[in-house]
């Protein structure tokens, strides 16, 4: 049921609690000075703590070692005990942080009802704790790429500002991730970060998720508004929301208040509001799908994800750290990419994005033999779902031209999939296509391709 730990100057007060709590099903453990107390929780940190606040032949009292464990195990609760209390120690004991206070000689079922509670907080404190945990690790933001660099920038200026964040991009770009990096590093972040799935919540059940609703025969459930109090509310695919409740919201951002379904009372909430879509919303404003004026509140600082296209460099870092993490969460091979497969998953196109390549991964992993270097050859074909390889095909186009004509169309097509495959990095290509960098320079003039800048990053097109 949970360790507890006694720290009492008298011997039989230390058994007798010790006693009643192991008789409900606690496990404790005792300690009779400071030192052996200290000792006991760099051991193994309890779940609970019971203290005296007077310990004789002690260098720490009660209140010195109070402050010391809310330094270092700050979720674990303490109970204080006193045989000498008065209302000016039980006071500084809450201040400095303790749980409860209780009066020797107590009354033990005051004492199992105070243990009581302070066990459940200790449980929930340790879910919060384990939720913040993945919280942090599906907020780890991976690349290297310089559109990636550019990303992470903005997203730093915005983390301690209030102001509300429009994340634009295409599906599976990654922008949930970049919401929760925001919220992970925030001033809210011990906060709830709660998610509003525009697109698969029922139009007709939206407001009651939303706002939540009063009953009688259920009383009050609160909704995803009220959960998120005090942190970060997350509307994924703001476009899909219906327009009845698009309205609804906008009051709610102006007036930071609500209203349940069926309930007359105001719902005061503070909250910091993150969006993101993969649509044109502009677009969505003029086909009188989207609410202009929410459209303004909303996207007060625009901050667009780049396409996993747009960060080819980050491709092998990003598919070496799916391998890693599936390998802890799911027991999958911990296996290396081979040059060839790295080079390979630079080339292929990536429609469904990060997400994608994140679902390849896995595949290989599932389906490999779980041992040595993932070869080119394990990847998924286009037609199984797979990034499209770029494989050419003799198209009737190309096979009716002569062999100059074809081969000038394959080296253009070719060189300038590598040069997007690095960024525009001419020195880059030059190494893997395995030319001299002038040579490089000569063929792409000769084949009539140029590089230009474009969001930081250089791509190819052809010169017409």
């Amino acid at each position: 049921m949970g360790d507890i730990l006694i720290t009492d100057d008298e011997d039989d007060i230390r058994s007798l609690i010790s006693d009643i709590l192991e008789d409900e099903g606690y496990s404790c453990r005792k300690a009779g000075t400071s030192d052996e107390c200290m000792a006991a929780i760099e051991e193994d940190p309890p779940s609970l703590m019971i203290l005296d606040i007077w310990l004789k032949d002690s260098d720490m009292d009660g209140i010195d070692i109070l402050k010391s464990v809310r330094r270092t195990h700050p979720d674990i609760p303490i109970i204080i005990i006193s045989g000498h209390g008065n209302i000016e120690i039980a006071v500084a004991a809450i201040k400095q942080g303790a749980y409860d206070y209780i009066e020797k000689p107590f009354n033990i079922d005051q004492l199992m009802v105070v243990v009581g509670r302070a066990m459940e907080t200790a449980r929930l404190r340790a879910e919060n704790s384990e939720l913040r945990r993945k919280d942090a690790s599906s907020a780890e933001m991976i690349g290297q790429s310089v559109s990636y660099k550019t990303l992470v920038s903005q997203l730093k200026k915005v983390m301690n500002s209030n102001g509300r964040v429009m994340l634009t991009g295409p599906a599976g770009s990654g922008k949930e991730v970049a919401a929760r990096y925001i919220h992970a590093k925030s001033n809210r972040a011990s906060a709830p970060f709660i998610t509003v799935s525009s697109a698969s919540i029922e139009p007709d059940r939206m407001e009651i998720v939303l706002f939540g609703r009063e009953s009688a025969d259920k009383g009050v459930e609160p909704g995803l508004l009220e959960q998120a109090h005090e942190g970060v509310i997350y509307f994924d695919e703001i476009a899909d929301m219906p327009l009845g409740t698009q309205s609804k919201i906008l009051r709610v951002l102006v007036d930071q208040a609500f209203q349940r379904v069926g309930g007359s009372d105001k719902v005061r909430v503070d909250l910091r509001v993150i969006s993101s879509t993969n649509r044109d919303l502009q677009q969505e404003i003029r086909a009188g799908r989207f609410r202009e004026e929410l459209f303004h509140r909303l996207n007060v600082v625009p901050i667009p994800v780049p396409s996993l296209e747009e960060r080819r460099d980050d491709i092998p870092v990003l598919a070496n750290y799916f391998i890693a993490s599936l390998n802890k969460a799911q027991g999958l091979p911990l296996r290396e990419l081979s040059d060839e497969t790295k080079a390979l998953l630079q080339t292929m196109r990536w429609p469904g994005n990060v997400r994608q390549l994140r679902n390849v991964i896995e595949r290989v992993l599932i389906l490999g033999d779980g041992t040595g270097p993932i070869d080119p050859q394990e990847l998924p074909s286009p037609t199984d779902g797979g990034g499209d390889s770029g494989e050419m095909t003799l198209s009737g186009s190309l096979a009716s031209l002569p062999l100059r004509e074809a081969r000038e169309l394959f080296e253009r097509q070719y060189l300038m999939t590598q040069i997007n495959r690095f960024g525009g990095n001419i020195s880059r290509t030059a190494s893997f296509v395995g030319m001299e960098r002038s040579a490089l320079h000569r063929k792409l003039k000769s084949l009539g391709v140029v590089t230009a800048a474009r969001g930081g990053a250089r791509v190819a097109r052809v010169d017409d």
